[in-house]
């Protein structure tokens, strides 16, 4: 009896939708230009010393969260295939919204032919605000109050000139159309999130750039929230690290995915598809989702995916996705990450200063 009531007080932590949800679509997108760390390097130190990354993904002139957000929605919905004024939900977050107030996500819902019946909103948790709208639109879809919602997590390159983040804050996300499990090219099976006020990562309003708490960045932030929710979600599923295919962490920089992974008892082997932070640098809002797509892009029918987000603050979302056998035809229908990191165009620093605006005239 005791054991049957510890049983159900721990599924009652995990977030569970009332009736089983997948994901019907996703796409990504990735800017073509790309600031090579060593560019950054040269600038700031004269060369000297390491780089975390190789480059970062620069977004255009013409780019924003809400340009951006299109093309990774367009992209889901040519893999899902369906009528988008279905689509009761069109959520999108981000640290970078292109207005502090008018919201991102009526610019992409009218972009998509989604309005006006529908529902929209911005969301934002640092860097989890993209898996943060996909939790929604699990409850949202998983109480049949839609059939289908869309959640983003998209965001542009931030950083402070010569500031250790400017190596790798990037831009670039992904969109995933979350709908019925019966529809879905991979099955969400469990969802946990684990939250707690940790001051690491902040910017006050009116701050042009945020902050990081230095020395909080990785212990108590990113590898205790992390773990914890990585843990505490295979603890409840009964599952290990053996039990994946492949497994996907928010990826700040080169190391810290890799050290958490370890620790979690996965092999590089697993992590390697979604690793993307390498060539594209850190994507904030869509680091997570980002590395997911890349995963969606390979996978297999009946794989099992761990994905883990990490939002300063601080939070993460843990998700167990299962590959259906619907992924087979719907994959090759909008172009695949690795196609958005191929399509590259070198730029050097004053390139990336004039194109983030780095460089007040007036």
């Amino acid at each position: 009896m005791n054991e049957k009531k510890e049983l159900n007080e721990k599924e009652s932590l995990l977030l569970q939708p009332s009736h089983p949800v997948g994901i019907v679509g996703y796409g990504a997108y990735i800017p073509r230009y790309r600031l090579p760390a060593k560019e950054i390097s040269r600038v700031w130190t004269n060369g000297m010393g390491g780089t975390p990354i190789v480059e970062k993904s620069v977004p255009g002139l013409d780019e924003d969260v809400a340009t951006m957000s299109i093309e990774a929605a367009r992209n889901a919905l040519a893999r899902a295939n369906i009528d988008s004024s279905k689509i009761r939900a069109v959520w999108v977050g981000s640290e970078s919204h292109p207005y502090a107030v008018k919201p991102t996500s009526t610019i992409v819902a009218e972009a998509l032919g989604i309005v006006p019946h529908t529902q929209a909103a911005d969301w934002e948790f640092a860097c989890k605000a993209g898996t943060e709208a996909m939790i929604a639109a699990i409850g949202l879809v998983g109480s049949r109050m839609a059939r289908y919602a869309l959640a983003i997590g998209m965001d542009t390159a931030q950083g402070r000139p010569g500031d250790a983040l400017e190596y790798t804050a990037a831009a670039g996300g992904a969109a995933y159309l979350i709908g019925p499990a019966d529809e879905a090219l991979a099955v969400i099976d469990h969802t946990y999130s684990y939250v707690t006020d940790t001051p690491d990562f902040w910017r006050r309003a009116y701050q042009k750039y945020p902050e990081h708490g230095q020395r909080f960045t990785g212990e108590p932030a990113y590898f205790k929230h992390i773990t914890s929710a990585a843990q505490t979600m295979m603890e409840f599923t009964g599952t290990t690290a053996q039990d994946f295919k492949y497994a996907v962490f928010h990826q700040p920089n080169i190391k810290f995915p890799k050290r958490v992974a370890a620790k979690l008892g996965f092999t590089p082997e697993q992590i390697a598809p979604g690793l993307l932070v390498p060539m594209i640098g850190n994507t904030y809002s869509g680091a997570a989702i980002i590395g997911l797509t890349g995963i969606l892009d390979i996978a297999e029918p009946g794989d099992r995916v761990l994905m883990v987000s990490f939002g300063s603050g601080a939070g993460s979302d843990a998700f167990d996705i299962r590959i259906t056998e619907k992924i087979l035809n719907r994959r090759d229908r909008a172009p695949g990450t690795k196609a958005y990191i191929a399509r590259r165009t070198e730029i050097d620093y004053a390139m990336y200063v004039r194109m983030r605006r780095k460089l007040v005239m007036r």
